[in-house]
């Protein structure tokens, strides 16, 4: 029987299903604490969860061995784990770990592989999520071949922001692991923020004080992703403020 009122989330995705796709999943839902480097996908093995984020960050990152792991893609309250299952697959090419600590609604894999043969809009809408993913790893990939580390780095906060507000809880470790540089190579890109007057550094947190200023330094590498989620889901941000991103290019 379906549910007679929708259930509310925080997520993005969830929120948006219509009340039958809504009623599939909502049974199977549990709302569970992600901590610090809790691990969410592993590469290779099989998908048991498939996470909503409610409240925190999760990173994809890719690995190539000898620590050289690099950040390609973010999630938060407007995304989900378990892209590949929507596809069709059952095993995650990257690791996914949480970045920020929050909280997320996690489905068993097997009901939400049943709700998605079962209806075939939940998989449509689920789709247009898997393609903002991929517009973000590209622009991800353009980026970090063709901008400076404090383009990089202020796209990256920009994105945090989106997804966090405001102030962001990280360690230069992280940012290294997300930035694919050394930590030195991190600090001075900090420094470099923070005399702009755009960020405040302290220990293990970081303030956006001059969100356009960010936008204007990352120059069209933050901007085109969050737009074609905005086209195709709605805004990840709640404020009107934040949901005006750049133009997509001519």
């Amino acid at each position: 029987m379906l549910h007679s009122t929708k259930p509310q989330y925080k997520n993005r995705l969830l929120n948006r299903l219509d009340r039958q796709d809504s009623a599939l999943l909502s049974p199977h839902l549990e709302r569970v604490k992600l901590g610090i480097r809790d691990r969410l996908e592993e590469h290779g093995t099989p998908i048991k969860f498939v996470y909503f984020i409610e409240e925190g960050i999760g990173s994809i990152v890719a690995r190539i061995g000898n620590g050289r792991d690099t950040e390609v893609g973010v999630l938060g309250y407007e995304g989900m784990t378990g892209t590949a299952a929507v596809l069709g697959d059952n095993l995650t090419a990257h690791d996914c770990f949480v970045q920020v600590a929050g909280e997320a609604m996690r489905i068993p894999s097997d009901p939400f592989r049943d709700a998605l043969e079962q209806s075939p809009t939940l998989r449509l809408f689920l789709l247009r999520y898997v393609e903002c993913l991929m517009v973000q790893a590209s622009y991800t990939a353009i980026v970090n071949v063709r901008m400076t580390l404090e383009q990089r780095l202020a796209r990256w906060l920009l994105m945090c922001d989106d997804r966090v507000g405001g102030k962001i809880k990280l360690t230069h470790e992280f940012l290294s692991i997300m930035l694919g540089v050394r930590r030195p190579g991190v600090t001075v890109a900090i420094q470099i923020l923070e005399g702009k007057g755009f960020i405040r550094a302290m220990r293990g947190e970081i303030v956006i004080r001059e969100r356009q200023g960010l936008i204007d330094l990352a120059d069209g590498g933050y901007g085109v992703p969050e737009a074609e989620y905005e086209r195709l889901i709605g805004s990840i941000s709640p404020t009107s403020e934040k949901s005006t991103y750049l133009a997509r290019p001519a």
